[in-house]
């Protein structure tokens, strides 16, 4: 879906969808007077997605018109080419045998210290979800083309280089959020201090570009170093906030995208380029790329309401405390105006937190953001769908259901 400016439209009401994931955990306790989501009562306006939707589904003027139009369930897990169900992330760790491995080896760090920070999130406990979607696309991209059952040693290249930009920037972001834990321990800026862990970052980022520099396609070259822009642009946007209540879901959408789904969009479109002429192709893979991206970062920000720290391996309400209003908050304060105050002043006043974390579980954010991230993920499995039936296409119409059902 192409990123549009969101318009407002009152007097409508978002229903629950039917199958929706179950976002809570039972030993995140819920706060007192929660409305429950199936409340049909509760009235309440919403953010159409006229323009955001119409670039992508041509017939549709409204999401109350795209609801109607979209299955309730989400049908991700039907497999189209008639064959058994394959575990998405068993069938891409084929290719990724020795991933953290290899990373470590192109780290290639002779001082100690700068060798146990650079390594530190490459202990195999990430979700490496990035890798598996480059590998799969890989994978079907090159069935697409000539029935090849083959992958290039340089598209898996892509999949080290995808997870390293990625471990490179959650370093400087733990940098810049003051952040003192990630993945259940602590974060390099903890134990070695912000400098050295900038520093950390930037040789994760230079490896990086020194394997792809290997690679020698200046196209994919040149796909990838977008990426490092986006993230740049997109930390820019994270810093900032709209004033004007009908530009905030676009800002957010557009951070949303340069921050998190751009990577894998690009990434995507990086191995279906090295394995097939065809732009068509480059263009299902990209556009199945960003529209998982961006559902699997909706994901992310409504679990920050609905799981414990436990659960996500760091602080949970953590954006609220940086001064991030992200979807469940935009959509909860049309329920609750007053919240607009707190988004401008970033939850800055004593108070500010709870009171924010409080409306977002009275009101239906997390289900409403949940709605879009189906809605996205429903975006994606019609693009990959394009491609020639085979196991590593049904894997990923079939990874778009756990990014929607994932609880970490």
């Amino acid at each position: 879906m192409a990123l549009r400016w969101w318009c407002w439209r009152r007097g409508c009401s978002w229903r629950q969808v039917a199958g929706s994931p179950r976002l809570g955990h039972p030993s995140c306790a819920e706060p007192l007077g929660m409305r429950a989501a199936s409340d049909t009562r509760a009235q309440m306006p919403y953010f159409s997605l006229v323009k955001t939707l119409a670039s992508a589904f041509p017939s549709v003027n409204s999401i109350s018109q795209f609801h109607q139009r979209t299955p309730a369930v989400c049908c991700c897990s039907q497999t189209q080419s008639g064959e058994k169900y394959t575990d998405p992330f068993k069938l891409a760790w084929r290719d990724l045998k020795g991933l953290y491995e290899d990373i470590r080896k192109e780290l290639c760090v002779s001082t100690r210290e700068l060798k146990d920070m650079s390594e530190y999130y490459f202990d195999g406990k990430g979700k490496a979800y990035r890798p598996i979607i480059v590998v799969l696309m890989a994978r079907a991209c090159n069935i697409h083309h000539n029935n090849s059952r083959d992958m290039q040693a340089s598209q898996r290249s892509i999949a080290l280089i995808a997870e390293m930009i990625h471990t490179a920037s959650l370093v400087h972001d733990d940098v810049i959020d003051d952040a003192s834990s990630r993945r259940g321990k602590h974060t390099v800026n903890r134990i070695w201090g912000e400098k050295k862990a900038v520093l950390a970052g930037d040789l994760i980022l230079s490896a990086a570009s020194i394997a792809l520099a290997r690679i020698g396609n200046t196209a994919v070259i040149s796909i990838l170093t977008q990426v490092i822009e986006d993230l740049v642009r997109g930390e820019f946007l994270q810093l900032g906030s709209k004033e004007n209540e009908n530009e905030r879901f676009a800002h957010y959408l557009e951070k949303t995208f340069k921050k998190t789904a751009s990577l894998i969009a690009n990434s995507c479109k990086a191995v279906s380029l090295l394995g097939c002429p065809d732009p068509v192709v480059h263009e299902i893979a990209y556009q199945y790329g960003k529209n998982i991206g961006i559902a699997f970062q909706l994901i992310d920000d409504v679990l920050d309401f609905t799981s414990c720290s436990d659960q996500m391996g760091k602080p949970t309400s953590a954006d609220l405390k940086l001064g991030i209003a992200t979807g469940p908050v935009l959509f909860a304060c049309q329920q609750f105006p007053e919240m607009n105050a707190m988004i401008m002043r970033r939850f800055s006043l004593p108070g500010d937190v709870d009171r924010a974390r409080q409306y977002v579980l009275q009101s239906d954010g997390v289900q409403q953001t949940t709605y879009l991230a189906q809605q996205y993920c429903h975006e994606a499995v019609r693009e990959i769908r394009k491609l020639r039936p085979s196991t590593e296409r049904d894997a990923l119409i079939q990874l778009s259901e756990s990014v929607l059902t994932r609880d970490k």
